[in-house]
């Protein structure tokens, strides 16, 4: 079985939009060239991704789980359901990770479930410690933190030139979501 020689750790983060695009373009990559992925989105409880259809044609190389309420979440103001799927998600990202079954584990969203306070950014700092040596992770999310970023090997920020929405074009089914 082809596995990685170093695993690392990447940031896919800013407050434009790309950076699940980012994670699910090297997800793409990784498959085509005989690599394992397993994708957790945190947050996210919708069926309507298009990248749920899309990545299903990229299996058994490719799974990917959901753990999130259909809906948003607002600063402040998560429920105890909304920190409970979290939870899962994390504990379900420790099972994979811990594995050293899949070569590259892509935690969508987590940093931003962090920063809406449903996971304690030490459990995601103890979750990274414990990646074995061959399995790269990769994170999503707005608003890194400097402790996620130090640990970090490589980290993108997305910043936003210019966005339809500016011009009042809503999000497009296939382009967005």
């Amino acid at each position: 079985m082809k596995r990685l020689e170093q695993g690392l750790i990447q940031i896919y983060t800013g407050n434009s939009k790309g950076k699940t695009t980012a994670a699910f373009g090297l997800t793409l990559r990784a498959v085509g060239h005989g690599f394992s992925v397993y994708i957790i989105q945190f947050m996210k409880g919708c069926q309507d991704y298009g990248e749920l259809q899309g990545l299903k044609r990229l299996e058994p190389e490719c799974q990917i789980e959901q753990f999130g309420l259909p809906g948003w979440v607002l600063k402040g103001q998560a429920t105890e359901a909304d920190c409970q799927e979290a939870r899962k998600g994390l504990e379900r990202a420790r099972q994979i990770i811990a594995s050293g079954e899949w070569d590259i584990v892509i935690l969508d969203e987590i940093i931003n479930a962090i920063w809406f306070e449903l996971l304690p950014e030490e459990m995601v700092l103890a979750l990274l410690e414990m990646k074995p040596g061959h399995v790269e992770v990769i994170m999503t999310g707005r608003n890194a933190s400097a402790q996620l970023i130090e640990k970090a090997h490589l980290v993108t920020e997305m910043v936003s030139l210019k966005h339809p929405y500016e011009l009042g074009i809503q999000a497009r089914k296939g382009i967005e979501y």
